[in-house]
């Protein structure tokens, strides 16, 4: 499998993610950013280079895109759609609520894509929303930037001689999850349950939690076989191998953390503690950083 690289820039080590400039950051990424085309199978391919990962089905249905990216990639994603065939833009699905997964929800919808997500995906962009761990409200979406299709845990399509299978995980990383299931292709998205090779930010201000971030990864551990493409929502797609080193880095960092937590010390103690020490050189070296990611975990347990 070819891999997929992030292409933001690192900032410097900050102690909070409220510290990162995290939307900024990714936006003017996102404002230079090209974006690459990869062939994954059976008419499917990643798009990488506007936030989180894009995902392209193309058939004589149209084109399905799963997440939207950011509205200033635009241009290039139009032309990256264009490279890969005629077909005209007629399905979005987003995997949770996420600017960098939705910011493209309206020009995409404008090009004539039917957009689906589940119910709190709907919810969250319709108003202000305020995610704490970003210190950024994000205000209403228009109209036609609104899911126009909903479901709560199941939902089922055919497009393109392909199966699709969209579930919620409940609340994980938001409460808004889903992962997308190509049946035919065996290529399983999980958005951002999975982030391949860096801390995962979860957003408590929406239903996310650490305990959440881990149901959710055991979940993909157990729904892949070892011949399934595995796509996360930031870094390169994967395998069943990738989503268990995840789950275990994710289980470990957590029973260090409540344990130093339970013994009476702060968050600040903690993360002088360094509990993230033994995966910090293979996953604190992205915009959650160690420090970053040690107070999420120990504001969920």
């Amino acid at each position: 499998m070819s891999a997929v690289t992030s292409s933001i820039s690192r900032p410097p080590g900050k102690l909070f993610t409220e510290d990162l400039d995290l939307v900024p950051t990714m936006i003017h990424a996102a404002s230079t950013t090209a974006i690459s085309v990869h062939p994954l199978r059976r008419d499917v391919a990643l798009l990488e280079g506007s936030g989180g990962n894009i995902t392209v089905l193309t058939g004589k249905d149209g084109k399905l895109l799963v997440d939207a990216g950011f509205s200033v990639s635009q241009p290039r994603i139009s032309a990256a759609l264009d490279s890969i065939s005629p077909e005209p833009i007629r399905h979005l699905i987003n995997s949770h609520w996420h600017t960098d997964h939705t910011d493209g929800n309206q020009w995409l919808h404008s090009a004539g894509a039917a957009i689906t997500a589940q119910v709190n995906t709907r919810k969250h962009l319709s108003v202000v929303t305020r995610v704490a761990g970003w210190a950024w409200d994000f205000p209403a979406r228009a109209a036609d930037a609104l899911p126009t299709s909903t479901f709560e845990t199941r939902h089922d399509m055919l497009l393109n001689n392909t199966n699709i299978t969209l579930e919620g995980y409940g609340p994980a990383h938001t409460d808004s999850d889903i992962s997308v299931h190509l049946v035919e292709a065996d290529i399983l998205l999980v958005a951002d349950t999975w982030w391949n090779g860096v801390y995962p930010f979860i957003d408590y201000s929406t239903g996310g939690s650490i305990d959440g971030q881990i149901r959710a990864a055991q979940r993909n551990v157990e729904a892949v076989t070892a011949d399934t493409i595995v796509v996360p929502g930031h870094g390169a797609i994967g395998g069943k191998a990738d989503l268990i080193e995840f789950h275990d880095m994710l289980v470990a960092i957590r029973e260090k953390v409540a344990g130093l937590k339970h013994q009476g010390m702060t968050v600040f103690e903690v993360i002088a503690a360094k509990p993230t020490a033994a995966f910090d050189a293979r996953w604190g070296q992205f915009l959650i950083t160690p420090s970053a990611f040690t107070g999420l975990v120990y504001q969920g347990v």
